[in-house]
């Protein structure tokens, strides 16, 4: 008779978690930030139809990294669960924190019961009401906004100033923490993100164009539903980095130099 191959529980939990792990190693690496407006979401995403960032409900986003099947089933499960106790209670009832950690026990009881773990790392970000002070400070007074990362194992984590998550973590986060501004605009804080995210991945450092994003907000002073995707020239145009100061102006309009065969000016290229 063939003894069966014995590990013990802890080689059981290093195997899962060295396989969940490089599972959301291989995937393109998503930032959740905050700034003064609410919060910002910007992921690596060459699919125009497969999201990695959606809303949950009213004040309330969704992000993740890793294994694309999975976390759409986690996302799709936490609309219903959150639709179900705006229902049956109030709409102020679902909050971040109660689904962040709805999310931490369903992944946790996965890894631990079941054979193969969920390759997925999410994160739950919700956006305090108009008037909240964007702060780093733990002991900061009064309501703010929320970032919870919620990792393969089930462990949830409160993060203050971004979430990182897929790829490879440490470039981008050692490139966020040396730019994050705490109140920063939406543009500072777009294009601080796309940089770090360009700084993982084959010939790093990459320009990441408007096609290969994937960007959202939650927009702090929107009534009601307030998940809005940035795309196309607005993504564009946020993008753009403002004109340096002392750059030139252009040919002068002054009737005294003007050109005398007059020239009509060359609308600009909009493509």
């Amino acid at each position: 008779m063939t003894m069966p191959i014995y590990a013990s529980p802890e080689q059981f939990m290093r195997d899962r978690s060295e396989y969940a792990r490089k599972g959301i190693a291989r995937g393109r690496s998503v930032v959740v930030t905050l700034f003064e407006g609410g919060v910002l979401f910007v992921a690596e995403n060459h699919s125009p139809a497969l999201h990695k960032v959606s809303e949950i409900y009213d004040r309330i986003g969704f992000a993740a990294a890793g294994r694309y099947n999975e976390f759409e089933n986690l996302r799709t499960a936490g609309i219903r669960l959150a639709d179900v106790r705006g229902f049956s209670y109030d709409r102020k009832d679902v909050t971040g924190r109660w689904l962040a950690n709805a999310y931490a026990q369903t992944i946790g009881s996965i890894f631990s019961e079941h054979q193969k773990p969920f390759e997925v790392e999410i994160c739950v970000a919700e956006v305090g009401p108009p008037g909240t002070v964007p702060t780093a400070n733990d002991n900061a007074p009064g309501v703010r906004d929320q970032l919870y990362r919620i990792s393969y194992d089930g462990s949830i984590v409160e993060e203050r100033k971004f979430v990182v998550m897929g790829g490879v973590t440490e470039p981008v986060i050692t490139a966020l923490n040396a730019t994050f501004q705490v109140g920063w605009d939406l543009p500072t804080a777009l294009r601080a993100a796309v940089t770090a995210l360009g700084s993982t991945g084959e010939n790093a450092p990459r320009t990441l164009l408007p096609t290969q994003l994937e960007v959202a907000v939650l927009d702090r002073s929107a009534p009601g539903r307030t998940f809005r995707r940035i795309q196309g020239a607005t993504l564009s145009a946020l993008l753009t980095p403002p004109a340096e100061p002392g750059a030139a102006a252009g040919p002068s309009a002054d009737p005294a130099t003007a050109d005398p065969a007059g020239t009509p000016p060359v609308a600009p290229d909009e493509g």
